[in-house]
């Protein structure tokens, strides 16, 4: 973990500060690439997020001070990934978790160990048993709130982009195969999915259906989800992806967790 420092930086400041480093990615003509624009617009639904997380489970100032900054920073190496690589896929690239946690430190925007080891730590499987009290609120609250909005952007992807065609933003799945079952298993048994079994579209939409599962941390994110009907879209879109029957086993599940 990084060694516990004071960031000293206001989140107003630290806002602008991280979006003059996103204009250094426009095209002569001013405008990002549009998975640029795409991850621009999460992360400030993120930071919403973890806003609303905590106002609902009634955060101290300092736990939401760290929880927004973690939630701005957390995508951060995305551009740099997106421009080196043409994948946000971390597994044919980088991980940009790690990344973003030296872009961070690079530029010099925070050194507080709460901050930094949330972004580092946002796209683990399982989140390390030894961290502080507040490091583990940030890193929660991120996770959390990251999650709420990759719910949101796989369902403006389906609306809107041609996702039968081999989407980036699906990795280019197949769309046609039934989930693995290896997946369903371990979404079953609330296991973490290794990413390297998700070999089809439905697989990709199951997981997001297994964070239903046992993946949301506080009951304000799980209240967010039933509020936005989440699950009843993926329950949906699954069943004109597959005629599977685990589909709807797994669904049920996460409708009894949601609660």
């Amino acid at each position: 973990m990084m060694s516990p420092q004071s960031c000293g930086i206001a989140f107003p400041e630290l806002r602008e500060v991280y979006l003059r480093y996103v204009d250094g990615f426009r095209g002569p003509d001013g405008e990002l690439p549009p998975m640029m624009r795409l991850k621009l617009e999460h992360t400030f639904s993120v930071v919403a997020n973890a806003e609303s997380i905590a106002h609902g489970e009634d955060f101290s100032a300092s736990e939401r001070d760290a929880a927004l900054a973690a939630a701005l920073l957390h995508d951060t190496g995305r551009y740099e990934q997106l421009r080196r690589y043409d994948t946000f896929r971390d597994a044919d690239s980088v991980d940009h978790a790690k990344l973003s946690c030296d872009i961070v430190l690079e530029n010099g925007w925070t050194r507080e160990r709460a901050v930094l080891d949330a972004i580092l730590f946002h796209n683990r499987r399982d989140l390390p048993s030894d961290m502080d009290a507040l490091t583990a609120v940030a890193a929660k609250t991120v996770r959390d709130a990251d999650k709420l909005d990759i719910f949101r952007v796989l369902e403006a992807q389906v609306a809107e982009t041609d996702w039968r065609g081999g989407s980036k933003a699906f990795w280019g799945l197949p769309v046609s195969e039934s989930p693995n079952p290896k997946v369903v298993d371990c979404i079953l048994s609330s296991s973490a999915v290794d990413y390297r079994e998700i070999k089809s579209l439905s697989d990709f939409v199951l997981i997001q259906v297994g964070w239903m599962v046992s993946g949301l941390e506080y009951a304000t994110s799980r209240r967010l989800c039933r509020e936005r009907s989440h699950l009843a879209f993926r329950r949906d879109f699954l069943r004109r992806l597959t005629g599977d029957a685990s589909v709807d086993k797994v669904c049920r599940l996460a409708e009894e967790r949601l609660g």
